[in-house]
């Protein structure tokens, strides 16, 4: 099992979107190399604001390309970075991964999935109404958040677009990916 990057995407300074990169290095135990959550605790502001303390879980963040072809059959432009991944992903189903799943990513790099994105209202921010759109309820009336997962760095390594990723499941017992 296994798909492959189309964008690499990262950001020095606190911002909704992110520049596409023609690379970018993850760092083992810290995150994506210059991004502003990169780090061993918790970066984002509003866990920051709870408590500072918090490892972080949230080191990379990773968006399945899938979702942008359908957003915009509900009237949604959204294309790399834009929601503020640093790996837009095609040929995975992110979301139907257990967590501790393993990624290696390119020739070197491994990320272990942590849990699921929990996106904010800064969402429709960016454009009017998408929050709906990557958080629903399915048919027995249970949240589907579909903003992405996120993930620690295991081992560093540089990644780019077109680089392959191998999909390694953890042992079972499964367990479901819930927001981190």
């Amino acid at each position: 099992m296994g798909g492959t990057v189309t964008a690499v995407s990262s950001n020095a300074e606190y911002a909704f979107t992110k520049p596409n990169r023609d690379s970018t290095t993850l760092l083992a135990g810290l995150g994506v190399e210059g991004d502003v959550h990169a780090g061993t605790r918790v970066k984002h502001r509003s866990r920051v604001a709870k408590d500072p303390t918090q490892p972080n879980l949230r080191q990379v963040h990773l968006i399945h390309e899938e979702l942008f072809g359908e957003l915009l059959q509900e009237g949604f432009t959204v294309e790399p970075g834009h929601l503020g991944e640093n790996i837009t992903t095609s040929g995975i189903d992110l979301l139907g991964l257990p967590q501790g799943t393993l990624l290696h990513i390119g020739g070197e790099a491994v990320v272990e999935i942590t849990g699921l994105r929990n996106p904010c209202v800064q969402i429709d921010a960016f454009q009017d109404g998408l929050l709906k759109q990557v958080v629903g309820r399915n048919a027995e009336g249970d949240i589907v958040r579909k903003a992405g997962i996120m993930s620690v760095v295991r081992t560093g390594g540089v990644v780019r677009p077109g680089d392959r990723i191998e999909v390694v499941l953890p042992a079972e017992p499964h367990r479901p990916l819930e927001c981190v």
